[in-house]
């Protein structure tokens, strides 16, 4: 079956630095677009950063320059590094794989999530 797992996540001081991962089973990551989300107590589930299969980033304004996708399609796995972390980053941080088809979405799938929390 298909699975998610994240990992990584933790407590974390303002200013530190975590990775995130999210290694995947039963599906071959280097033909989906991959994203990571987050969600703050209160607050609606967000894209934070994104990279396709074809290896194209992209990252909401509020985490540019802080933070990196990358992915190791040898290990199946795709990485969150996260730098200069803020309180405000403070959320369940979520893996997702997309594999889209013309004008279909043909499969959606997401991890279970990790907690990260940046505080002193």
């Amino acid at each position: 079956q298909v699975q998610l797992v994240e990992s990584g996540g933790g407590l974390v001081q303002p200013g530190g630095s975590l990775r995130l991962s999210c290694a995947a089973s039963g599906i071959l990551l280097s033909i989906y677009d991959m994203d990571w989300y987050r969600q703050a107590p209160g607050k609606q589930r967000e894209l934070v950063a994104a990279i396709t299969s074809g290896g194209r980033t992209n990252y909401a304004d509020s985490v540019k320059g802080r933070f990196t996708i990358s992915r190791d399609n040898t290990q199946n796995t795709v990485y969150l590094q996260m730098n200069s972390l803020k309180p405000e980053d403070t959320a369940v941080y979520y893996c997702n794989a997309k594999r889209l088809v013309g004008d279909w979405t043909l499969d959606d799938y997401w991890g279970q999530g990790t907690q990260v929390t940046v505080s002193s």
